[in-house]
């Protein structure tokens, strides 16, 4: 049983850190969730959910013993620490906003210093960024987070699994992030000729 950091920001597609706690958690991972507060917001307009208290609604409900959620501002949870680092921190997805204090090394709330951490300690950070179009701020701050060490995913769906449903353009996501942590799944059929 590995440790993640799942962090949800403001950005569009907070389903898709909510579909992503439902995998880790669903094979007996321990999930800490940082939710920021534009990323609470997002939800509500989005799922119709505030926050993260509702898990029966967000589908999390049988996996609830495996998830911790920790306010941005709690600064005592343990994976901010390098001696207690956990295996990879995930932001999904990742605002603009959010990036640029990733990249710049700003550590100013929990979610940024559990990004910092990863970094520091040579875990995995996992950048699910979502805007679009982009600016050269935006790509320029990829590049440095990039630099730094994190895996940049762009919140990109595919086409050639045929998607049919919204669901199968969140689980394609979804399963490119399990893909990069090297964890199986069946979120959707790999490239075939």
């Amino acid at each position: 049983m590995s440790e993640y950091v799942i962090g949800i920001t403001g950005a569009s597609g907070s389903v898709y850190g909510i579909r992503l706690m439902q995998q880790l958690a669903g094979r007996k991972h321990r999930v800490h969730v940082v939710l920021t507060s534009a990323g609470k917001a997002v939800m509500q307009e989005e799922l119709g959910v505030e926050g993260l208290t509702d898990f029966r609604k967000l589908g999390i409900q049988k996996h609830r013993s495996y998830i911790k959620v920790w306010e941005n501002t709690d600064f005592e949870a343990p994976f901010l620490s390098g001696t207690s680092a956990p295996e990879a921190v995930i932001v999904v997805p990742c605002s603009m906003g959010k990036l640029a204090a990733i990249a710049n090394g700003i550590s100013g709330n929990v979610l940024e210093r559990a990004a910092d951490v990863a970094l520091k300690e040579k875990r995995q950070l996992i950048l699910v960024v979502r805007e679009t179009p982009l600016n050269l701020i935006h790509l320029e701050n990829m590049a440095q987070a990039a630099r730094a060490g994190a895996q940049v995913l762009p919140a990109m769906p595919a086409f050639y699994h045929h998607p049919k449903t919204i669901d199968d353009m969140v689980n394609f996501i979804v399963g490119k992030v399990l893909n990069t942590l090297r964890i199986e799944h069946a979120l959707f059929k790999a490239w075939k000729r």
